[in-house]
């Protein structure tokens, strides 16, 4: 059994999270407990599925039917995290404007979803977990 398939996307999660609490730490000069969660450099959701797209890849091919499904995957979950979840995010900016008064709109977070370059730090750090994963 190649355990490499079950570590990457845990791989994926824990370096991307790792280094994006880094990041914010040395953005903030402290701590960043406070931003986990709010998107921002490096994408974990893509992390995660990169990690995954690529392993496949450099393992089995890229023109086989599971590089082909993982990409797909991979590509839906990239889109939601540059697009949906910057739209929602903007509407919760808009209620909060509307509703100042409401607590339960207040605790909303505004800040969400990724840029492109954060995206393409995730599918990068991906590539570089796959191939560590695929030597192994």
């Amino acid at each position: 059994m190649d355990l490499a398939y079950p570590l990457a996307p845990l791989l994926g999660y824990l370096a991307a999270g790792s280094l994006k609490f880094a990041i914010n730490s040395v953005a903030d000069r402290s701590a960043a407990f406070g931003r986990i969660g709010l998107g921002g450099a490096v994408s974990t959701h893509t992390t995660i599925v990169a990690t995954t797209f690529w392993l496949i890849g450099l393992k089995e091919g890229f023109g086989t039917p599971a590089f082909s499904v993982a990409l797909t995957l991979a590509v839906i979950v990239i889109i939601d995290a540059m697009d949906l979840r910057q739209r929602i995010g903007r509407h919760v900016g808009h209620f909060k404007r509307l509703h100042p008064e409401d607590a339960e709109i207040a605790r909303l977070r505004e800040r969400m979803g990724h840029k492109p370059q954060e995206v393409a730090a995730g599918l990068a750090l991906g590539l570089v977990l796959a191939a560590f994963l695929s030597l192994i």
